[in-house]
């Protein structure tokens, strides 16, 4: 089993991207699902988290309003919708996922892909 996103790229301020994790294996079909962005010399930031059956959200204060997380069970997708990026935005966005409750701590999650760029100009 393993996640894998897609979705990234160069885009200017107050644009829009949609990232997309894509789970081979139906063990993450119940797992709750979040998204972490990275930026070189720092820790792993929470951006935002789903159920198990996309009823639930919960976004960091830095997004909230601007990002929505969905996912797509019969896919085995999640996605994150970006709108009205910002250039403090630009990071290695992965996609997250554990067995047990949604949490913001990424040392909760042992399931990781291998992170896809965004990057915000402005």
């Amino acid at each position: 089993a393993r996640l894998a996103e897609s979705g990234g790229g160069l885009v200017q301020a107050g644009g829009s991207l949609r990232l997309t994790c894509a789970a081979s294996g139906l063990k993450f079909v119940g797992y709750p699902r979040a998204w972490f962005r990275q930026v070189p010399g720092e820790e792993r930031e929470f951006v935002a988290h789903v159920n198990w059956n996309g009823e639930r959200t919960y976004y960091s204060e830095s997004v909230e309003d601007r990002f929505t997380i969905s996912r797509d069970n019969a896919k085995n997708m999640v996605y994150l919708q970006m709108n009205n990026l910002k250039p403090e935005d630009t990071a290695v966005y992965y996609c997250a996922a554990r067995l047990g409750s949604a949490t913001t701590d990424a040392r909760d999650y042992n399931h990781w892909g291998q992170g896809t760029q965004v990057t915000v100009s402005s």
